[in-house]
This record gives C-alpha cells, structure tokens and sequence, in this order.
C-alpha cells in the first residue's frame, strides 16, 4: 500500500526522518525496480538557501509548491534527481531521496546502471534515478496512487538507529542538520 498524501503534509525534516526503512517502488511495464530507503534530505522554501524554492516560484520548480505527495525531479550535472514533495498546508517543501539499498530488480538496475558493484548501485541520488530509470518524464505525478508508476510503500523494518548531518553538497546551508541516514548502512552516498 502506497503511503498516503497525509504522511507527506507534514514538515520535511519528519517526512525526512520517517521515510528512512520505506520502499521506493519503480515500476515500467512488468518490471518491478525497489529499494529500501536508507538516506534523506530535507529542504524548505524561500527561508532555505540551499533549496530549489529559495529563490521563488518559477517553472522548474513550481511542482515544490504543490500538493504534497508528488514526484519533483530536476537535474544537477547531468543526473537527475528524486525528491517528493512534503510541506504542510500552504507551505514549500520536498524531501531528496539520496541513496537506497536496492531490493528487486538488482540485475535490470546493473544493466541500466552499467555497474556491477551493488554496493555502488544506489548509493548516491543521481545514481538511484538511472538505476531506477526516474526522468524528467515523472516529473509531478502523483506518487500516493496504487497505479502509479512511482511510489513508496511503507517499509516492515523500522529497527535502526538514524543518523543526522548537514545537507551534502549544498553551498550554504541551514543551522540544523536535515541529512538523515540509516546508521551502518553500506549503501549511503556518503559515511561521516
């Protein structure tokens, strides 16, 4: 059961937290391509100088401003990124999606990958979007229906301990820390 609108209508950084141990699913024709989620972020509106809305609404990112629940991709260097819209009533916000540990469909993620290694497979945003082949193409959709061609499924393990650091990557960043990651886990982008 894909989770509902309700779970993302909230603040990103819980969203954040509470998709940690949840199972992306990716499904193209009779494929089906999942992972365990293992690493977040969280990112705000305007007030956040590290996200795609601190700048204001324009058309790359106005799906941010939507209704929660919703697929937001956009590209950085060449790849391409998953984030789901997450925010309370009337605000801005959506969670990346950093690195999974794969679960079905291992062998069509390598091939669409062109590596091998499952380890480095999703271990990093850019690389879970071609493993899982997430374009541009979903961009908006609603990931909360059962027939969507993207979702995420409540996860059956939740025993673990959750990590925190600040955001990677970002040029400036917000005082608290809104990188939330499964601890031990071999399949983070990055291990600090």
């Amino acid at each position: 059961m894909a989770l509902k609108r309700s779970f993302y209508a909230r603040d990103p950084a819980l969203v954040a937290k509470g998709l940690l141990g949840d199972i992306v699913v990716r499904k193209i024709g009779s494929d089906i391509l999942s992972g365990k989620i293992v690493e977040t972020e969280a990112y705000y509106g305007r007030e956040d100088p590290a996200s795609r809305a601190y700048r204001g609404r324009k058309n790359y990112n106005d799906v941010m401003f939507g209704e929660p629940g919703r697929a937001f991709i956009y590209m950085v260097h060449s790849w391409w990124l998953l984030n789901i819209v997450a925010h309370r009533k009337g605000g801005i916000g959506a969670v990346l999606i950093r690195a999974l540990e794969p679960n079905e469909g291992i062998e069509l993620m390598k091939r669409n990958r062109g590596q091998n290694d499952v380890l480095n497979l999703t271990s990093g945003p850019g690389k879970l979007t071609r493993a899982l082949i997430v374009t541009k193409e979903l961009n908006g959709i609603d990931i909360t229906g059962v027939s969507s061609r993207l979702t995420v499924i409540k996860g059956k393990q939740k025993d673990f301990e959750i990590g925190s650091s600040h955001r990677i990557g970002v040029t400036e960043d917000l005082p608290q820390e809104l990188r939330f990651f499964i601890k031990k886990n071999g399949f983070l982008s990055m291990n600090i």
